[in-house]
């Protein structure tokens, strides 16, 4: 009972029921795999049964014609062990595997999904941990385990059968000396869930660290960081090194504590044997066949611990994943939401704040009309909440208070992905995904035609060095599109946005990383994304927006100004026109 109030404080048959839409399509093959487990368990009874006859007839009687078969039936029946044994590992495997793959399935989708606030709060090595190895654990782990405790179980059950079969007195001092070996078990999960869990988010931090030398290679080369992340990551090591010396600690003796418990149990057992013999109550072969059933029995239970240890480790997994699996992104369509199909009026923020974190704010009291058509562009200090300004627009945040509205509606009422479909953004940093430059562009609408392809890439300007390129469009530009150089990328992601043909762009100081030779080119081909199209532009060069509807200064979340580029220069003490005539400087 105690083992099964464990399992059951451990949400373990609500985990269950969670994964069985994920067990039904391989149910056929996973009971395979465990009944398979009912004759491999039991056939371990058959040479401690066998032992009986041979010593009675054999030994003691010296008739060795009538035992001849003995050895053969044991030969026999260890052969199909091992041929059942093997076909439960392949099914188990094949459905462990399958298993975790719908899982890591349902999760991957999960977390493209999660609002961006997620990101902001988690590391990649989390990610990595949480949504691929927790997976592996849980279901691999857990099916593995469940194989070698059901065959196991079985087995016990079959030797059990043989101990009360050769003598009952033995057979209950074995049982009872078996369940004081077992009790500890009941213990374990609480010793080790806090340690387990802090050990999982301290391996995610080792992936972070590889991740980090990846993509931070070149920074970490300039600056000479190679000592600076070496302690780093040894730091981490340590770390890892003394949660496995605390697991060592709250668990190491249970496998110690088991063996001796069965040394003392099989002791006593052959003390009283010894005693049933002279007494005539029980034979010679009886006595042989209970200690090698009872041998039999007990060795794998002295090293239950271990495997005990890791299915608490997968079923914690387990919750972990289902614990993702339940969680709902923030940053959803309502219910009711309706679709938005066309863009008749204009945008407006009206009473926005907006905070990160609580009593923070970084967004104050924002209140801001733009028509359709309308080209707006933020200035101000860095820091004052430009970006974030922006990002509320397609909610990748939502507002703490107040609403941005489309044509008199919140952006909440309408469906999510219709409101991302009718904006189109363009990064400072723009993320290429690996693969060719046509799979890139064609993110954007991937249903487009040659025709509309070709019209991005013209008008993205990008068809200059597409052409020096020997495969073209379906050019390899390697992880991030490491293979290009920075203006190369934010053509393509301009190019992207071009053949998603959005009526609202978002440009986020997009030239503000390239050199000036590269900017002049990247500036023509936004130009060419502006027309027609409301736009919102956030500028660092200011030069680059003198041509706008409406400037928008935002300085520490505020909008302190507004006007055109003329107004806020003849404007007295105007804020704009100190920050233009620096740069002009």
């Amino acid at each position: 009972m105690g083992l099964f109030a464990k399992f059951k404080n451990t949400h373990f048959i609500s985990d269950y029921r969670q994964m069985w839409p994920y067990i039904q399509p391989y149910l056929g093959r996973a009971l395979i795999a465990v009944l398979i487990t009912i004759p491999i368990g039991a056939l371990d009874a058959v040479i401690a049964w066998a032992l009986k006859p041979y010593m009675d007839v054999m030994v003691l009687q010296q008739q060795s014609a009538q035992t001849i078969w003995i050895p053969l039936v044991i030969i026999g029946f260890s052969a199909i062990q091992g041929i059942l044994t093997f076909t439960a590992t392949y099914y188990n495997t094949w459905v462990g595997n399958r298993i975790a793959s719908d899982v890591k399935i349902s999760l991957f989708e999960k977390l493209l999904k999660f609002d961006a606030e997620y990101f902001d709060a988690n590391t990649s090595g989390n990610v990595i941990m949480r949504f691929n190895n927790d997976v592996d654990a849980a279901c691999s782990g857990l099916l593995s385990n469940l194989k070698q405790f059901c065959t196991r179980f079985f087995s016990s059950i079959s030797l059990i059968v043989v101990l009360f079969y050769n003598s009952w007195q033995l057979a209950l001092i074995a049982v009872a000396v078996l369940l004081f070996a077992l009790f500890p078990l009941t213990k374990v999960r609480k010793r080790i869930k806090d340690i387990n869990t802090e050990t999982v988010f301290t391996n995610a931090e080792i992936v972070t660290h590889y991740n980090e030398a990846f993509g931070g290679n070149r920074v970490i080369s300039a600056n000479n960081l190679y000592d600076y992340e070496n302690e780093r990551f040894d730091g981490t090591l340590k770390h890892v090194f003394k949660l496995g010396m605390k697991m060592v600690q709250r668990t190491g003796m249970l496998s110690p504590f088991m063996h001796f418990v069965v040394s003392l149990g099989i002791a006593l057992v052959i003390w009283t044997g010894s005693c049933l013999i002279v007494s005539g109550q029980i034979t010679a072969g009886s006595f042989v066949s209970f200690i090698a059933a009872l041998i039999l029995l007990y060795n794998p239970i002295k090293g239950i611990g271990n495997s005990f240890n890791n299915v608490q480790v997968a079923l914690m997994a387990m919750e972990r994943v289902f614990e993702l699996l339940n969680n709902e992104p923030k940053i959803c369509s309502k219910p009711d939401a309706l679709p938005l199909t066309e863009i008749k009026g204009g945008i407006e923020y009206k009473n926005v704040c907006f905070e990160y974190v609580a009593d923070k704010p970084v967004l104050q009291n924002i209140n801001l009309k733009i028509k359709k058509g309308e080209t707006i562009a933020l200035v101000g200090n860095s820091g004052g909440g430009k970006s974030t300004f922006v990002s509320l627009l397609p909610r990748f945040y939502d507002v703490t208070s107040g609403q941005i509205m489309i044509d008199g509606t919140d952006i909440r009422d309408y469906t999510i992905e219709s409101l991302r479909d009718n904006i189109a953004v363009v990064f400072q940093d723009n993320f290429l995904f690996s693969g060719t430059i046509r799979d890139n562009i064609l993110l954007g609408k991937s249903n487009a035609t040659e025709e509309e392809l070709n019209h991005a890439v013209e008008m993205a300007f990008i068809n200059d060095f597409i052409a020096k390129l020997p495969k073209g469009l379906d050019t390899d530009i390697g992880e991030r599109g490491a293979l290009l150089s920075g203006g190369q990328r934010q053509r393509i992601a301009i190019a992207r946005a071009f053949i998603k043909n959005a009526p609202i762009v978002i440009l986020d100081e997009a030239t503000s990383a390239l050199d000036n030779k590269s900017e002049a080119v990247v500036q023509k081909a936004i130009e060419n994304l502006m027309k027609d199209r409301t736009v919102i532009v956030i500028a660092h060069r200011l030069s680059t927006v003198r041509h706008a509807d409406k400037i928008v200064v935002v300085n520490y979340g505020k909008i302190v100004e507004s006007g055109t580029h003329d107004e806020l220069l003849n404007k007295p003490e105007s804020i704009y026109a100190a920050l233009y005539k620096a740069q002009l400087k």
